[in-house]
């Protein structure tokens, strides 16, 4: 039978069942898109024949990453509020409140770039002015969960305890951009292309419009992706406004249930996030962007324990400087270890599941990507394990190889990703885009917006401005 793609690996993860589902010796065969047999190598070989034969013969195959909350515009203001407090408004305001629709694409060619040369294939895209951010993910054939942003509020410099200011008119007007994309991409390419609503959080949108929000959601089968008790701002704003904290706020409104994706929960108590996870919501965890901001680890681990499902994100560069799912793997085992005292929190099987499965049924797409599946979508990568950061490779008495590749692995191991049946990356070379047309067109974008706004970064006198006056950056 002939078929679109073979792939020929000596080990790989199906994450199949409750653990990683390993096998050895074993192939798969792709067809229009998905996943139409796995066995073993001599049986595939011998019943296909295809069109592309992909022969990695020291590599380990598995499902490609998920990365369930990214901020891909962002990529054109990497490193920018790093190391300093009120990073929204004196970090990344000056820099974002003057880019354009240009800008934000361009920045998100890039951080999509990174991600998928780092094995990620489902990307989790959120903010506002999306269009360019769905143009690129059709165009670079990955998957995309996108939510266009929903908000009320407007870019002026706010102060810390200052209390936000509505404008129902923005709110609107993102609200109608919203089900404008929606309506025009949602499904694109067999459901390739998802749109879900964005409400930026409890403090940037209206109780009216929250409500409104995530009705239309719901009418319309789709989710709801908000960024969620995400930390002292937002529990200041809240309880200023509604005089209680963010997630009785949200509950009395109706809107923690098992459609809302509740991102970082930061800020919640454990009764809080009990109580989230028990409505059915679940849970989005980007350890490297909360560390490096807030100096948190979320509580990742209770939500689990009161029976939600998390899954892993990367969220910004101007927070955590990357897009790189191995990232996130690797400080989330080795942080929450190290906020609970013991070696046995979070190990290597668990982390690498929740870059994988548990992140597709976080977002909703459980039963489409996350795994190598028959009749799922062929969504996975290829990893080269005769890297110095992965050899040598054990399998007996036990397996080394999911424990390299969450504390070792750093990326550039990458060696071929697929998404929906498609080679997007092949030995490491991008196939569906331009690397360096995309870096230079981000420089020549970095260069205009940081211009634009040197008047209002030193007006700041951030701990980065301080930086800056002292040459210590």
């Amino acid at each position: 039978m002939k078929v679109d793609l073979l792939v020929h690996a000596p080990h790989m993860y199906t994450m199949a069942g409750e653990g990683l589902g390993y096998c050895a010796g074993q192939s798969i065969a792709v067809d229009k898109g998905k996943i139409l047999a796995i066995g073993p190598a001599e049986e595939i070989r011998g019943a296909y024949t295809a069109e592309k034969v992909v022969e990695a013969p020291h590599h380990v195959l598995l499902p490609g990453f998920i990365d369930c909350h990214m901020h891909t515009r962002h990529a054109v203001y990497r490193g920018i509020a790093q190391d300093m407090n009120n990073w929204m408004w004196a970090g990344m305001a000056p820099f974002e409140s003057q880019s354009t629709s240009q800008t934000k694409a361009a920045g998100s060619r890039l951080g999509m770039a990174e991600a998928i040369l780092n094995g990620t294939t489902t990307i989790g895209d959120d903010g506002p002015d999306m269009e360019g951010a769905i143009q690129n993910a059709i165009a670079f054939g990955v998957r995309g969960n996108i939510s266009p942003r929903i908000r009320e509020v407007d870019f002026a410099p706010y102060g810390p305890g200052e209390l936000y200011r509505f404008y129902s008119e923005l709110g609107q007007a993102s609200l109608e951009d919203c089900v404008r994309l929606f309506d025009t991409y949602h499904n694109y390419d067999n459901g390739r292309i998802r749109i879900l609503f964005g409400p930026q959080g409890a403090d940037f949108v209206s109780s009216e419009l929250m409500k409104k929000v995530c009705r239309m959601a719901k009418e319309r089968g789709t989710r709801v992706h908000m960024h969620f008790s995400q930390g002292t701002r937002e529990d200041e704003q809240i309880q200023k406004r509604y005089g209680c904290r963010p997630v009785a706020y949200l509950d009395s409104l109706g809107v923690i249930d098992e459609n809302l994706i509740a991102v970082h929960l930061t800020s919640a108590t454990d009764e809080e996030v009990a109580l989230t996870a028990q409505r059915g919501a679940t849970m989005v965890l980007c350890t490297s962007s909360i560390g490096v901001i807030n100096g948190e680890v979320p509580p990742a681990k209770v939500f689990m324990d009161h029976g939600g499902i998390v899954g892993l994100g990367s969220d910004q560069s101007p927070g955590n400087n990357n897009h790189n799912m191995f990232n996130e793997m690797k400080l989330t085992a080795v942080c929450n270890k190290c906020k609970y005292g013991t070696p046995l929190i979070f190990p290597a099987w668990k982390v690498l599941r929740m870059a994988t499965i548990e992140g597709a049924r976080a977002i909703g797409l459980g039963d489409i990507t996350g795994s190598l599946e028959t009749g799922k979508a062929a969504d996975m990568i290829l990893v080269d394990l005769r890297q110095p950061s992965l050899s040598p490779v054990i399998t007996s008495p036990m397996r080394n190889i999911a424990a390299n590749l969450v504390y070792a692995g750093r990326g550039h191991e990458v060696d071929t990703v697929i998404a929906a049946g498609k080679i997007l990356v092949e030995h490491r070379r991008p196939v569906t885009f331009d690397l360096d047309a995309i870096l230079d067109e981000v420089q020549q974008e970095a260069d205009i917006v940081s211009k634009k706004a040197e008047e209002r970064f030193w007006a700041t006198d951030s701990a980065i401005a301080q930086y800056m006056k002292h040459d210590q950056l």
